[in-house]
């Protein structure tokens, strides 16, 4: 017998994601149980209707993908999915909530093609946000030497402090960057830079960028005007400018969707994954 792939969507947002749906069908997912609102308090019943209705040997027909706005639930509710599993019942999970996984991920591969990581000096700018929490995690595990930069330095030690957790031998500097003066100044030995900020705003002007003297690659992936990197365009891939190799958000889109279909895809391939940041960026090496 054969049996339909199955994802259960779980939503941290009222309304599940049109993205994350439209992105599975053409990742060829045969079926979507879609769930809005997901608290962490609800994922147990959800759960345990996808993990007992098929039997052991089916179980990898039957997937998890946690989505939504809001990342720190979405982690809430991964630790919960994780919970529920009681050998050998258990399903395949993925998190990507806001796109955070995938796109750091991208970033981070986007990098790489151009310079070793390990003992190489990366910027992340705006790296306190969901996305930039985890381009400092992937860059510490590759070895990279990291300024994690932030208009506020208790943020940026608070990034350091949990990237450590995880990556005990992480090589990080935290870093206040509150004007252009201090941005520069966080880029002085910066061979790459990485900037993770909010949409519309810039956080390094185009001629501070061009001064910057050291960096080789410059990556950012604010899709809306004005650039976070000045005088990179979103539609940039691997576009050289003033002697840097630059990337903007839909140039890095281009990966980040490529890995998000792969990851989705994966997940049918076996019944006992766990898809966060780090198993999500090792299969990016593999596309």
């Amino acid at each position: 017998m054969s049996f339909a792939k199955v994802l259960l969507c779980l939503d941290t947002d009222t309304q599940p994601s049109v993205f994350d749906a439209v992105v599975a069908v053409d990742a060829g997912v045969d079926q979507l149980l879609r769930h809005g609102g997901v608290e962490p308090d609800d994922v147990r019943n959800l759960v345990y209707g996808a993990m007992f209705t098929r039997g052991p040997a089916d179980l990898n027909n039957t997937a998890v993908f946690i989505g939504g706005t809001d990342v720190a639930t979405g982690e809430e509710l991964l630790a919960g999915v994780r919970k529920c599993f009681v050998e050998p019942m258990r399903v395949s999970v993925m998190l990507d909530s806001n796109g955070a996984n995938t796109t750091a991920a991208a970033a981070v591969l986007s990098a790489k093609k151009h310079v070793p990581l390990s003992g190489t000096n990366v910027t992340v700018l705006a790296a306190t946000g969901s996305v930039g929490r985890r381009v400092v995690r992937l860059l510490a595990r590759e070895g990279a030497m990291v300024c994690v930069a932030s208009r506020q330095v208790e943020r940026a030690l608070q990034v350091c402090d949990e990237v450590r957790k995880v990556v005990p031998n992480a090589k990080l500097v935290p870093w206040m960057t509150d004007d252009e003066e201090s941005v520069g100044e966080a880029l002085v030995v910066a061979t790459v830079v990485i900037a993770a900020g909010a949409p519309a705003v810039e956080l390094l002007p185009d001629k501070r960028r061009r001064q910057c003297d050291p960096l080789k690659v410059a990556i950012d992936l604010n899709a809306m005007p004005p650039s976070g990197l000045g005088g990179i365009q979103p539609q940039d891939k691997a576009v050289e400018r003033d002697g840097q190799i630059c990337y903007g958000a839909i140039g890095v889109g281009g990966t980040k969707m490529k890995l998000h279909k792969a990851a989705l895809r994966r997940l049918f391939e076996a019944n006992d994954l766990v898809l966060d940041a780090e198993e999500i960026y090792e299969l990016g090496k593999t596309i």
